[in-house]
């Protein structure tokens, strides 16, 4: 217990019941302050904001756009390529983005500026959305150029980094909340368009309008064009709207506020940023089950080719952002009546539940590949003996003959491919519970990436925190690197239900994480010396 005496009583007191005059600095209008801003520059403030909300918007694009489309995509460039290399291909977007966030974020603190690293991330990303268009266009090594495309346009989305440090220095902690939920809700926007677009695009087939050596125009490539045409004009804004903001004096810190000194240097709650970093971490790799082995595990589920994996599985993900943004707002409401721990403990629940939901129970089960003409559409002379000796005809064989046809027509395969042991015990997940699941997932994950991300940057404090966004993108980007390929691997060897158990596991272990350190998680506040 501390006591205070009687000056700093007084001097209380007076903060309380006397407010200072007004200042001309960066502040906040429309929130019960002790700042005011002339209205141009509120203007301009939000007006910048507005344009990080693009840039996150188009971040968000960038990723998504060709989601439900990546692994018929690299089917087209590579026909060996197996899902362990798709794990691969998901994860280097990432891997890009966990290399570049800190790098940026650490250049936007050194040269205070945002401008500078947010252009030259668009500009890498532009370059290599460009490059992921022109791969139908090379020779050989196509599957590696696709791994290397994604790369760098993860690289180039390293920015998000620094928007969302720039909007948390140009907000204050009361309208911190609001900002990043509409941040967050751009963001699930993002999500929406993306395979809306790419969904949009499915009616121009392949090989498309154009399909020459140089140049291929078709249901993969369009997309990735539209994204470099929208990153140009992301580019302009930059240039021409953007202007550079900080809010240096928060209405809740009012020690010294009326000389305007700087607030002593600090460190936040080292235990909270810790847990802040892990429970993202944890956050970004449930979600990478879901986005990394939805196309493949719909296509093995439920016979889907690849234009309707890519049709259904995009209008899954749109309908499913199209929630988020709902969520977004309900929880921008709810907010200001609960604590931002319990509803970030909700999101947790609600993405246990998801998993759980997912899990393959009864006694229906997936078809192979080639299964619904075996045996009876083939004659005799184009059935192999099975080499088991058994009559069971659920996992077929076919010899070369049958496989191939002269032609070239041959209808594509659906169903398990043969590889996928685990589809002959693996009880198949009706497309009801997969949406209901799905619905789950959508609900908790944009909770608690909302929660995690407004509870880190009020436990920094007023100190610019373009670094710790930038370590804390990085552990979830390293969460997007390791996951997918994780999910891959356990998926190819061993199906959906290890898959899905192992991920209820490590929801159940973040949740109880997030209880451990619930008192930990509060925002900063800056206490003098003598009031300890």
């Amino acid at each position: 217990m501390s006591y205070l005496s009687d000056d700093d009583d007084e001097e209380e007191s007076l903060l309380r019941t006397h407010p200072p005059p007004p200042v001309y600095s960066p502040g906040t209008v429309g929130v019960p302050s002790t700042i005011l801003e002339p209205p141009n520059v509120y203007k301009s403030r939000w007006r910048s904001i507005r344009v990080m909300y693009l840039t996150m918007f188009l971040s968000s694009v960038s990723f998504s756009i060709c989601m439900s489309s990546l692994w018929p995509y690299l089917q087209l460039l590579d026909p060996s390529a197996t899902t362990d290399f798709l794990g691969w291909v998901v994860a280097s977007y990432s891997l890009g983005q966990l290399l570049a966030s800190p790098f940026f974020g650490f250049w936007a603190n050194k040269r205070k500026r945002s401008r500078e690293p947010l252009v030259v991330s668009l500009i890498i990303n532009i370059i290599a959305t460009v490059l992921y268009a022109y791969l139908e266009s090379l020779r050989s090594h196509k599957s590696i150029a696709l791994l290397l495309s994604r790369t760098f346009i993860g690289f180039g989305a390293g920015n998000v980094a620094v928007v969302r440090s720039y909007v948390s220095g140009a907000t204050t902690t009361r309208e911190r909340t609001g900002a990043m939920a509409s941040m967050s809700a751009c963001q699930a926007v993002g999500f929406i368009f993306g395979p809306a677009i790419q969904t949009a695009m499915v009616p121009v087939g392949w090989p498309g309008p154009i399909h020459v050596d140089a140049f291929h125009l078709d249901l993969y490539t369009m997309p990735a064009w539209l994204s470099a045409i929208v990153g140009i004009v992301n580019i302009i804004l930059l240039v021409v709207v953007f202007q550079e903001h900080k809010v240096d004096n928060d209405e809740d810190i009012n020690y010294n506020i009326q000389s305007e000194e700087r607030l002593p240097d600090y460190t936040p709650d080292r235990i909270a940023v810790s847990a802040s970093l892990i429970l993202f971490f944890f956050v970004l790799f449930l979600f990478t089950v879901f986005e990394t082995i939805a196309t493949p595990l719909t296509m093995d589920m439920f016979s889907w080719t690849k234009s309707e994996a890519t049709l259904y599985t995009g209008i899954i993900l749109a309908v499913g952002a199209v929630v988020a943004v709902f969520v977004f707002v309900v929880v921008k409401i709810i907010v200001k009546r609960i604590n931002e721990r319990y509803i970030l403990l909700a999101g947790f629940l609600f993405c246990l539940v998801g998993f759980f939901i997912y899990l393959p129970w009864g006694n229906e089960f997936p078809d192979y590949q080639d299964q619904d003409i075996l045996p009876a559409a083939l004659p005799p002379s184009t059935i192999a003996p099975n080499p088991t000796g058994s009559t069971d005809w659920s996992t077929p064989f076919m010899t070369t003959a049958s496989h191939n046809s002269s032609t070239g027509d041959e209808p594509e395969k659906r169903g398990c491919p043969h590889s996928y042991k685990w589809c002959a015990y693996t009880p198949r997940i009706p497309l009801p519970q997969f949406l209901v699941g799905t619905l789950m997932i959508v609900i908790g994950y944009p909770i608690c990436n909302l929660m995690i991300y407004t509870i880190f940057s009020k436990v920094l404090g007023p100190k610019p925190q373009g670094v710790m966004m930038g370590l804390l993108t990085g552990s979830g980007s390293l969460a997007r690197t390791l996951g997918p390929v994780f999910v891959s691997q356990v998926y190819n060897a061993y199906g959906p239900r290890v898959t899905f158990s192992a991920t209820c596991g490590i929801v159940f272990v973040s949740l109880c994480g997030c209880i451990s350190v619930f008192k930990k998680l509060i925002p900063f506040r800056y206490q003098r010396e003598n009031n300890i």
